[in-house]
């Protein structure tokens, strides 16, 4: 009894639990970290890009509005518009208003384009309806007969089908024999609302330069001040309509067309090859097309255009898949047609392709999503990487306070704005992916939910009870990220000490409260 040796007894769970942690040891570091640290230097790659072009559109745009050099102060407008007033020799001008089942907006919409000032006899108004609901169609049709009877000259044009959407509908218009003695187009969208003076300050630009195809006016969002999600989305489009925009008019004479609130000359438009459905952005499509065949596009920043911004979270999703996965398409198809257009100088060529299109429309979102909500917090679990902070923080909140300066109302809710940000990158990532590949849904085309006077009707001021089923409320991929980010952020809270689980847990509750859709408006059914 005395020899028998009491031995402690095997502990095959702590075995296995080592083993395990020995094996991902040592996959993390043979095979997960080489790869990461690829990942970080390839969006550290894209950063210094961003930032370099961010930068330099704050050089233009400084010199433009401070030295008063902006386009179109170039064009001498007062002899024109004299001429107009005394000679009444005003051009003939169509203005176009495609709608699809815009219940809500086709009033106003229709009354304020009917209520623009300029000669009766020189004015077209054509209501391009391709609406699905027959009851809708009627009483669009007696809107327009109601102008008539005022001495407006509307035409009301309806088709059967949909085909080539917003594009087909355009096209189809220009076609009518009445427009064969229009020298030019305006559109607008359904939701937009100008000023009666607004050809008066378009037109003239058009009339005595004619190398001129465009003139693009901005967007006035009429209910900014709505909600949480209306306050961030100005802040991203004001940067676009006062920056973006701005620099391209003034160094290239070049900027996307915003589909909306512009006057374009038809002769330019039928130049370029008219209306094309190849893609869902039809407009940046003919602005392409038309730049490449030497005419030249001035934005007019100073004059607004009243629209409604959209207040539903599923509304702006299925729109910036639209606005993400149409210009990666485009890019795609047009890279080498844009490359090798022998009519426009080769600087032109080259900011077309970089930075209106590789940069502003890719890497822009790309570096967003890979970099701020994959990469940096992968690095927290994969301690081996090593993480450049001063460019994985400086570079991007010098970014961000350049986007944000657009609209320092709204400085207070830049937190806000840069987590929000960061969730529907998920959703431009994925579009431009789609985008390039030409992947399923590369032209799934859903109209923009307008509201129009809804919210005033219903007294509607906060968001109320979603009566559409859970299931449509939740998003499986924002539910995945968030769930991702908090893992990331538990982690560095227990083994590490560098405070980034702060950022990681309020990145993971945005991405959890847009995944079960609690932001935005909802208005009953």
């Amino acid at each position: 009894m005395r020899n028998i040796v009491f031995e402690e007894p095997e502990m095959p769970m702590f075995d296995a639990a080592n083993s395990l942690c020995h094996t991902w040891e040592r996959i993390r570091v043979s095979y997960i970290a080489p790869i990461l640290n690829i990942a970080v230097y390839l969006c550290i790659g894209m950063s210094v890009m961003l930032f370099v072009e961010r930068i330099s559109m704050a050089i233009v745009i400084v010199y433009v509005k401070f030295w008063k050099k902006k386009k179109y102060t170039e064009y001498n407008l007062d002899g024109i518009k004299r001429d107009l007033e005394q000679l009444q020799n005003h051009p003939m001008v169509l203005v176009q208003l495609p709608m699809f089942n815009e219940k809500e907006v086709y009033k106003l919409s229709i009354g304020a384009i009917c209520g623009l000032s300029w000669p009766s006899d020189r004015l077209i108004v054509q209501v391009l309806d391709d609406s699905t609901n027959d009851v809708l169609r009627a009483l669009v049709e007696l809107e327009c007969r109601k102008w008539i009877a005022k001495g407006v000259n509307v035409k009301y044009e309806a088709r059967n089908n949909r085909n080539g959407y917003k594009a087909g509908a355009l096209k189809e218009g220009l076609k009518k024999t009445y427009v064969d003695d229009c020298e030019y187009v305006v559109i607008f969208d359904a939701d937009f609302q100008p000023d009666h003076n607004f050809l008066h300050r378009t037109i003239p630009f058009l009339i005595d330069n004619k190398d001129l195809a465009l003139v693009q006016a901005r967007w006035k969002f009429v209910n900014s001040d709505e909600c949480l999600m209306t306050k961030l989305q100005e802040m991203s489009l004001n940067y676009h309509f006062n920056v973006e925009q701005e620099v391209g008019s003034s160094t290239c004479a070049f900027f996307g067309f915003n589909g909306t609130a512009g006057v374009w000359r038809i002769r330019a438009v039928n130049d370029a090859g008219g209306w094309k459905d190849r893609t869902t952005v039809e407009d940046m499509d003919l602005a392409v097309r038309a730049t490449l065949r030497g005419w030249k596009f001035v934005y007019v920043g100073d004059l607004e255009v009243k629209n409604e911004l959209p207040s539903t979270y599923k509304a702006y999703r299925f729109q910036q898949h639209r606005w993400s996965c149409g210009p990666a398409n485009l890019f795609k198809k047009m890279f080498l047609e844009i490359l090798c257009s022998e009519r426009v100088a080769l600087r032109k060529r080259l900011y077309v392709i970089y930075c209106f299109f590789f940069v502003r429309k890719i890497v822009a979102h790309w570096v967003t999503f890979f970099f701020y909500c994959i990469v940096i917090p992968a690095t927290i679990i994969v301690p081996e990487v090593h993480l450049p902070k001063y460019l994985a923080i400086y570079l991007p909140a010098i970014i961000t306070i350049l986007n944000a300066s657009s609209t320092p109302r709204s400085w207070h809710l830049l937190v806000f704005w840069i987590l929000f940000e960061n969730v529907m990158s998920l959703h431009r990532t994925k579009a431009t992916i789609i985008g390039l590949l030409g992947a399923n849904r590369v032209n799934e085309w859903v109209v923009t939910e307008k509201l129009g006077n809804t919210m005033k009707q219903h007294h509607i001021s906060k968001p109320k009870k979603h009566t559409s089923g859970i299931l449509e409320r939740i998003h499986a991929l924002e539910l995945i990220m968030g769930l991702y980010l908090l893992y990331c952020a538990i982690y560095n809270l227990m083994f590490q000490h560098n405070h980034m689980y702060v950022y990681l847990l309020l990145q993971a509750g945005a991405f959890f409260i847009l995944g079960v859709s609690y932001i935005g408006t909802f208005v009953p059914n």
